[in-house]
């Protein structure tokens, strides 16, 4: 007879195969990494010699579970900035915090945290997207665990690269690093067609077909993301991505919230794999994927947890009954995405779903010993049917919890038995989180108390020159300044014409100063908009000194480019108030003695003002410069006639209406 390492007996084993076998009194032989031998109890164990049997006491066999996408080092993230919207959540949190505390020991302690969790609760494999990527592979290779190791690549700077450039380079030294590994399937991932150019997503095309790698990336998360899409390109997500490249490749694509048919029978045809990640589309709001759907085109559709910060934990047997759940509730139709459907989503299609579907996801002879024992004899899974052998997918999906899962094997080496961690020691790994969060808890906190540390963390604002120098003065009139403006004393540099509309934010604290989002038309000579422009200004309070004539000294301000709309600064910056501005202005750029100044003719239309306004503008690094250009606008009004107007201190948003 021949040899086997193990068997294992006396289980009902839920196969998974392509006929969804059940064995009530089965039994399963090992040898090596690999499954030999699935059959009956009775006969199985007589066919061969084993060095070890285990009597499985009527447990419940199933192949491990496969997570298909998650963000493991975010552990160390968890519940660290919930219910906010997604762009919130991402930009102004996640963001800011990876790039301040993001490293390999960072990626090292969440995957070993992530890992001791995921075994816990039945999961033999995940596919993960994050960062030092190759700190991930070895925690997993370490911890026993199977995985999709996914290197990022952003249009951004990242925590582990300054450019793009850097990532795909990581991306390619990680691939040739682990590619054959027995655990670790190396892999490229571009964030998202709006986190990428199509430069990056086709370079990364190119990268994982040149190593036939998986390709991993979320697709059509959100709404405004699609909305997105087809105003700025004509078409939804999945055509563009197709035609970077994209489709040729192993993809696996996170989420596919928002897809039509068309884009669903296009992912079928190029056996493109989906990731549906049900907690966190509900958390974040992201909507309904349509997976009934994706599933009747012949999809394969795995199920993940997503990350770990917007779930917020690893529970596949969560996850698979709110699969079940939303696909009935959502289609009013109680008969959609069955249990059975949904166990295997968890297991053979999304191992398919990851493109391992020929080494992992059923109990059949030939592939992978990535199996996981189940305790069924609890008050939660009590009392149990016999009439109908399918009952079993209901107890797995609807009853079933991860605390359930007694016994875990990947690879034919058992990494949990009788609910005892063999490769992972937990409790040192809570200590070195807990460190990890004190030290986040004083950088948020600290940052939260500074609206300039806010800024700079989601926009990179620039800290323009140190002074401004102004003057304001009223006008009955405008034409008489601009007559005066083609005198030979001033030298024309450009000009221009806007409708600017402002929005400014206010806080309780005066000294944060004031930010100030801003909308400008850009108005062509035919009056008609030629384009339009966002920006932030952060500046302080509004005068420091002021010289004769009522010129002000300003201090220092900060510029930013305005990526988001209106919602997203709100709830980010919480201001305690907000004051609207609409005007019309007329801008130059002039030189006056050599010296550049900004001249505006503002007229305010929200709140009506009466009269025009006149600004004269300079900025500079130097305070003795600055005090001498003070001087010059002086200078400057007389040429222009407006010296015996009468000077405005006040901005316009102090401004009575």
């Amino acid at each position: 007879m021949p040899d086997v390492d193990l068997i294992l007996k006396n289980a009902t084993i839920v196969t998974m195969d392509d006929s969804y076998h059940i064995i009530q009194n089965g039994a399963l032989a090992v040898t090596g990494d690999s499954i030999t031998a699935v059959g009956e109890g009775e006969h199985l164990p007589a066919s061969f010699v084993a060095r070890e049997t285990v009597d499985c006491e009527g447990r419940i066999v199933i192949p491990g579970l496969v997570n298909a996408h998650t963000h493991v080092p975010m552990t160390l993230l968890r519940g660290l900035a919930d219910d906010r919207r997604l762009d919130v959540w991402l930009l102004g949190y996640m963001m800011p915090v990876e790039r301040e505390f993001v490293s390999p020991d960072f990626c090292r302690l969440g995957a070993l945290l992530a890992c001791a969790e995921m075994i816990r609760g039945g999961v033999t494999c995940f596919a993960d997207m994050y960062y030092f990527e190759e700190a991930v592979a070895q925690a997993t290779a370490e911890a026993g665990m199977r995985a999709v190791c996914s290197q990022t690549v952003l249009k951004f700077p990242a925590p582990d690269a300054a450019s793009y450039e850097d990532s795909l380079a990581a991306a390619r030294e990680f691939i040739q690093t682990w590619k054959g590994h027995p655990l670790i399937v190396p892999s490229v991932a571009p964030h998202a067609p709006y986190t990428c150019t199509p430069d990056i997503l086709r370079a990364c095309t190119e990268l994982a077909i040149e190593f036939d790698v998986p390709l991993h990336i979320h697709i059509s998360e959100t709404f405004q993301e699609v909305e997105q899409w087809r105003n700025e390109y004509g078409m939804p997500v999945v055509p563009w991505v197709k035609k970077q490249g994209l489709l040729k490749t192993k993809l696996l694509a996170a989420h596919c919230v928002h897809i039509d048919d068309g884009e669903i029978n296009s992912l079928a045809h190029a056996g493109a794999g989906v990731a549906h990640n049900p907690s966190s589309n509900l958390k974040l709001a992201s909507g309904f994927a349509p997976v009934v759907d994706m599933l009747q085109a012949g999809l394969s559709v795995g199920i993940g947890t997503d990350g770990p910060a917007s779930n917020n934990d690893l529970d596949m047997f969560d996850e698979l009954r709110l699969a079940s759940f939303i696909a009935k509730g959502h289609s009013g139709d109680p008969t959609a995405l069955p249990a059975r459907v949904t166990f295997a989503m968890g297991t053979r299609l999304g191992a398919q779903a990851l493109h391992l579907g020929h080494l992992i996801g059923s109990l059949e002879p030939g592939k992978r010993a990535d199996l996981v024992l189940l305790d069924p004899d609890t008050l939660h899974n009590t009392p149990q049917f016999g009439r109908e052998p399918d009952a079993v997918y209901a107890r797995l999906v609807y009853a079933m919890k991860s605390t359930d899962v007694t016994d875990v094997m990947v690879n034919g080496r058992w990494l949990m038995r009788h609910r005892e961690l063999l490769t992972i020691d937990q409790k040192p790994l809570l200590e070195a989180a807990a460190a990890y969060a004190a030290r986040i808890d004083t950088f948020l906190i600290e940052r939260e108390e500074s609206i300039l540390s806010k800024l700079v963390a989601i926009e990179g604002a620039v800290q323009e020159e140190s002074y401004e120098v102004q003057i304001k003065v009223r006008l009955d009139d405008p034409a008489p300044v601009i007559q005066a403006l083609t005198n030979e004393s001033f030298e024309i540099v450009r000009r221009a014409h806007y409708q600017e509309y402002d929005t400014y934010f206010l806080f309780k604290d005066d000294a944060q100063g004031r930010l100030r989002h801003r909308e400008d038309e850009f108005i062509s000579a035919d009056g008609n908009v030629s384009k339009v422009r966002y920006r932030l200004t952060l500046t302080g309070p509004a005068a420091e000194k002021e010289f004769p004539n009522s010129v002000l000294l300003s201090r220092s301000r900060f510029l930013a480019p305005a990526t988001h709309g209106l919602r997203f600064y709100r709830e980010y910056f919480k201001p305690s108030g907000e004051i609207e501005i609409h005007k019309e202005r007329l801008r130059w750029l002039v030189r006056h003695k050599g010296v550049e100044f900004f001249v505006n003719i503002d007229q305010v239309r929200m709140p009506e003002l009466e009269s025009w306004f006149l600004e004269v503008k300079t900025r500079t690094w130097s305070r003795r410069d600055a005090e001498e250009k003070a001087a010059l606008i002086s200078d400057l009004l007389q040429e222009l006639g407006t010296q015996d107007a009468p000077a405005v201190r006040e901005e316009y948003p102090d401004m009575p209406a």
